[in-house]
């Protein structure tokens, strides 16, 4: 199924598969499992089925499944799994805005969307760029480890700011924010990478959020409270500024 192009027609393959362990998580659940297994050869039985519970944890965390991205150039997609916590207006952080050094810009100031997506444990953590494009900047900020539902989580925590600019111009801005179980944000980008919508950008580990700055007079397609899907939840439409409603049920 991988690089295979699906429609809404019915073209395409579908078939359900199980997803791979991200090599970032393979050498903990390897550490475990070889703990469970000596636990286990030494007779230490109550040891060893912990062990191999946390080793299946540590897989089921990690896992890093297909996702199908829609191919939109209007189209925001959503950088993260889990609960759409907060939709406020905010003044996209100082270090997303500020010009690099380079002659690079950065976001234009004034009020924006902010939409938080917070990852719970049992949650997909393998992060994916909202839209496609080469990635400006990376900004790494060490902080505190505060819940991440929190809103002060996104001034005060660890978090990792990454800025995609787009073919036509437009910058796109989200932040990695870790949680009070968190303790690492592992990057795979770099200022200057090329990068596809979907495409997978980082991690965080063990419980976290990502907050996405919509572009000025750009309303979300999600709702307070909705679920969403990384590379396949489509976040917002540039410049789509309908209100939609819906009802918890």
């Amino acid at each position: 199924m991988a690089g295979e192009i699906m429609d809404n027609k019915g073209r395409g393959v579908a078939s359900w598969s199980w997803p791979s362990i991200h090599p970032e998580g393979r050498k903990f659940a390897l550490a475990a499992a070889a703990i469970s297994g000596l636990f286990a050869f030494m007779a230490w039985e109550t040891l060893a089925w912990p062990m191999a519970a946390l080793a299946l944890g540590i897989c089921a965390f990690f896992r890093d499944p297909q996702r199908v991205v829609p191919q939109d150039t209007n189209a925001i997609v959503s950088p993260a799994d889990g609960l759409v916590s907060l939709i406020v207006e905010v003044e996209p952080p100082a270090e997303l805005c500020v010009a690099d050094g380079a002659g690079r810009r950065g976001l234009p100031s004034g009020p924006v969307t902010r939409v938080s997506i917070f990852m719970s444990v049992f949650d997909v953590h393998i992060n994916r760029a909202p839209v496609g494009g080469t990635v400006s900047r990376v900004v790494y900020i060490p902080g505190r480890f505060l819940n991440a539902d929190l809103d002060k989580a996104s001034e005060e925590n660890e978090r990792q700011h990454i800025l995609i600019e787009r073919h036509d111009g437009l910058a796109i801005g989200f932040t990695q924010i870790a949680g009070l179980v968190a303790r690492r944000i592992v990057p795979f980008v770099k200022p200057g990478d090329l990068i596809a919508a979907g495409q997978r950008i980082g991690l965080i580990r063990f419980g976290s959020r990502v907050d996405v700055f919509l572009p000025a007079g750009t309303a979300p397609s999600v709702l307070l409270g909705q679920r969403v899907i990384a590379g396949e939840t489509i976040l917002a439409q540039v410049g789509d500024q309908r209100l939609i409603e819906g009802i918890a049920q």
